[in-house]
């Protein structure tokens, strides 16, 4: 059986990748510890997470809904209309790369293309500013641009992970580059507030009187200059894969007779799920739970900044906070799996990810929950610190963790589930087939946004619809029968 830990990839190449033995990769003899090919595969996945979080969800997105824009409601529709985009380039082009990599050979040469144009498409959104040299449709198209080459640096890099790490070690070196993804990201959010965002608003020993190199708050360099420290690490955390990751061998067969095979692989592997009930209905299931909580995630934060009114050091303090709450999803999936089984845990997960998504779209800085006035002038800040001062903020922050943590957690759950439902000789197609769900419906989430937020013209009532989409795959989990605890599975 296939490991699922092994398998983090957003397409099928994780799993037809020809059997490699386990001297192949970045581990010692004795499988103990990883050797540079393998730590170099887990440095590139820490160079390259960044991007998501400093520009995608937390940072630069929600300054371009906000001030680009103008209006964070017509910001929200803006970005989900140009997120379905990269949602159909995605499902038409993703699952064929990843089906088709093991006949193209070696993949370092695409990768090295991926992150040559992401880099500077990535660096170049640091001239988006109000009246500045890149109108907001040329922004949109650089961020859309990156986005989808990230999908195809994610197929990449993961169909090299059993090369990198050797199949005894592959664990190690997945488990690693989440971990170096968080940490690089939770740096480089904790860099900008005390580099740039906290200096002129604390008295604090460590923090700068002022912004460093000069950054203008006014201009709102502060915001934008994370997409040159995202360009940056990707470029810095790709050096130690090309040097040192091995890579495939050459198969010489052609790149078009590559890909029609791979389209004829996938058919392959979507007829082998067909054949059995239960994995199919869970994986159509997944194909809605998964977006509407990548959506969560998306939105959350350009949620943040029209609703709550919160600034870039409110945004870099939430990153950073639920950055860190979202480890705990490892442990929580951990624990409801062993104690109830994946699909019992799964259900909880998404059902408490409805919870939080519900509570945050009845926050304001005058109401809390849809139905309690709160007036911050009669009441005095919780706290004097920069930023969260007020109830509703803190209550919004810790719906925002349990969003987080339960997120997190189905991301685990989720692979483990699929183990248990499907024969362990066929695993590859399964796996595959499950990656493939992950992107297969990138668009729906988007799409049902923009027409909530069209329709009802505010930014609540756009995220309201993942509401629909979590109740779909979580009603869908109810026709799958496996799943449940070992022991009862079992009796």
């Amino acid at each position: 059986m296939i490991d699922p830990e092994s398998v983090d990839a957003r397409g099928p190449a994780a799993v037809v990748d020809p059997p490699v033995t386990a001297t192949v990769g970045g581990a010692d003899h004795h499988g103990r510890r990883l050797n540079r090919g393998g730590i170099s595969w887990a440095v590139f996945q820490g160079g390259r997470d960044p991007f998501i979080i400093l520009v995608t969800i937390y940072i630069f997105m929600p300054y371009v809904a906000a001030t680009l824009v103008g209006d964070p409601v017509a910001g929200q529709a803006v970005i989900s209309r140009w997120d379905q985009y990269i949602g159909w380039a995605v499902m038409l082009t993703a699952p064929f790369l990843g089906a088709s990599i093991d006949k193209l050979g070696p993949r370092k040469g695409w990768l090295a293309l991926c992150v040559g144009l992401m880099v500077p498409a990535i660096a170049a959104l640091w001239f988006a500013r109000p009246g500045g040299p890149l109108p907001l449709t040329t922004v949109l198209f650089l961020g859309a641009f990156a986005r989808v080459l990230f999908v195809y640096t994610e197929v990449l890099h993961n169909s090299l992970l059993v090369r990198a790490a050797g199949l005894g070690a592959a664990h190690k070196a997945s488990g690693l580059g989440l971990s170096l993804g968080n940490l690089f990201s939770v740096g480089a959010l904790a860099f900008t507030a005390i580099a740039f965002a906290l200096p002129g608003k604390v008295d604090w020993g460590f923090v700068p009187d002022a912004p460093l190199f000069g950054l203008d708050p006014a201009t709102h360099e502060p915001e934008r200059v994370v997409a040159l420290m995202a360009a940056g690490l990707l470029a810095s955390g790709s050096i130690p894969l090309f040097l040192f990751t091995p890579d495939a061998p050459r198969t010489g067969i052609p790149v078009a007779r590559a890909f029609r095979e791979g389209a004829a692989e996938l058919g392959r592997m979507v007829r082998t799920v067909g054949q059995h009930r239960d994995a199919a209905v869970y994986l159509v299931s997944r194909m809605f739970f998964v977006d509407g909580m990548n959506a969560i995630l998306i939105y959350a934060g350009v949620l943040a900044v029209g609703v709550m009114k919160w600034g870039a050091l409110e945004m870099l303090a939430y990153g950073v906070l639920l950055s860190v709450f979202a480890v705990l999803g490892g442990y929580v999936a951990r624990w409801l799996d062993g104690a109830l089984g994946p699909r019992v845990a799964l259900q909880i997960e998404i059902a408490f990810s409805m919870v939080g998504l519900l509570a945050i779209l009845g926050m304001a800085p005058d109401r809390i929950l849809f139905f309690w006035p709160y007036d911050a002038a009669a009441h005095a800040p919780l706290w004097s610190g920069p930023v969260f001062r007020t109830l509703p903020d803190w209550i919004y922050v810790g719906f925002g963790f349990l969003s987080a943590v339960f997120i997190t957690a189905q991301y685990a759950s989720s692979r483990t589930m699929l183990v248990r439902v499907t024969p362990a000789e066929q695993s590859g197609a399964f796996f595959g087939v499950f990656a493939l769900s992950g992107v297969a419906t990138a668009w729906l989430a988007p799409t049902l946004v923009n027409l909530g937020t069209e329709l009802t013209r505010t930014q609540q009532g756009g995220l309201a619809t993942i509401l629909a989409l979590l109740g779909v795959g979580l009603a869908g989990l109810f026709f799958v029968r496996g799943g449940g605890r070992l022991e009862r599975e079992a009796a």
